[in-house]
């Protein structure tokens, strides 16, 4: 008796399903700028030849949000998933953004060769912090990171290096490359910050995802059992603490070519704290929680100040306590948590229906 050939079924590749709301949010994210001048009433040809107007001024605020997302993305990456508390992690971002300026303005470079000083100056500040890992760990180490990064601070702030920081002005007058000026090409310079999140999203995840990575959750979880298994930490830390400078600086290097002027606050531990906040309000060690949540502090900051002015600072920080305290694992560690309690719920109730027996939950 012949069999009936299985009729085929449509489905996606398993990467593309995985991958799917990525996508989405990429592609939405990307049609913004476009949604935003149709609602305002502007013409296309005034939105990709950089006229004034609503549309963009959501890119600039945007492009804020994303620059945001890579340091956040940058700190879980050391705190979330390897599990290093540092108070030192804005020196990261601090590096890149003043070594960007400095380079453009009073060095007077091009563009290669600033982005190629960065990166050096990352890895030789992962070196730095490097240092005292096999020494220090827990609230020692984070200690010691502020007291590196508190040593820069003071530096940017001198007297002695003004030429080059600004000192407690700021570093201005940082004139960006002619394709890379947000100014004149704000939409270019939006799609192009874009594809740099998506980009460090996609290394991160690449990261934890393998063995070195799962390493490093292993330290994470039980640094001495792992040593035990065979492991040195320190190696599988370094590994996390340099990918972790190098995003921080690359977002500097960004903020740097968008903003008018480099503060010194950026080096400071309030800057640490944006950093850790972002994380613990997304979702520690999620990845994804790092993008929610620096959307949500930005996008906060904005609407909170616009509506309520000097009261702003008061109410966003009753909104972060109530985020923590509702969210205790913040928005994407809780509605993980509760998928899967809410999809357990529902396989026992479809069990319970059609007559299976079992355990509750099994």
């Amino acid at each position: 008796m012949k069999s009936t050939p299985a009729k085929p079924t449509l489905s996606f590749p398993r990467s593309l399903q995985e991958h799917l709301p990525l996508l989405i949010l990429v592609a939405v994210l990307a049609l913004v700028p476009f949604v935003v001048a149709l609602i305002d009433g502007q013409p296309l040809s005034e939105l990709l030849s950089n006229a004034p107007g609503q549309a963009k001024f959501v890119q600039g605020l945007l492009i804020e949000v994303f620059i945001l997302a890579i340091f956040a993305l940058s700190y879980d990456l050391i705190f979330g998933i390897t599990g290093l508390l540092s108070f030192g992690h804005a020196m990261f971002f601090a590096v890149g953004a003043y070594g960007t300026g400095i380079a453009l303005r009073s060095l007077q470079w091009s563009f290669l060769p600033t982005f190629g000083l960065v990166i050096a100056a990352a890895i030789v500040q992962a070196l730095l912090f490097s240092i005292v890992l096999p020494r220090v760990r827990g609230i020692t180490f984070a200690l010691v990171t502020l007291g590196f990064a508190e040593v820069f601070r003071i530096i940017v702030e001198s007297r002695e290096a003004s030429q080059y920081t600004g000192a407690n002005v700021g570093l201005q007058g940082i004139i960006p490359p002619e394709f890379l000026n947000p100014t004149d090409h704000r939409l270019r310079f939006y799609f192009m910050v874009l594809a740099l999140t998506i980009l460090a999203y996609m290394v991160c995840r690449r990261f934890v995802n393998s063995p070195t990575g799962r390493v490093c959750v292993a330290v994470r979880e039980n640094e001495g059992r792992a040593r035990m298994l065979g492991y040195n930490p320190f190696f599988f830390k370094l590994a996390a603490l340099t990918l972790s400078s190098l995003l921080a600086s690359t977002a500097g290097m960004v903020h740097a070519l968008y903003k008018p002027i480099v503060s010194p606050g950026i080096a400071g531990i309030g800057f640490t704290v944006n950093a850790l906040l972002m994380v613990l309000v997304g979702g520690v060690g999620t990845l994804d929680g790092a993008l929610i949540g620096a959307a949500v502090l930005r996008l906060l900051e904005y609407f909170l100040d616009k509506v309520f002015g000097e009261s702003a600072g008061f109410l966003l920080g009753v909104v972060f306590i109530a985020i923590v305290l509702l969210l205790p694992y913040g928005i994407v560690g809780t509605w993980r948590l509760r998928a899967l309690r809410i999809r357990d719920g529902w396989r026992d109730l479809l069990r319970r229906f059609m007559g299976g027996g079992g355990t509750p939950g099994r």
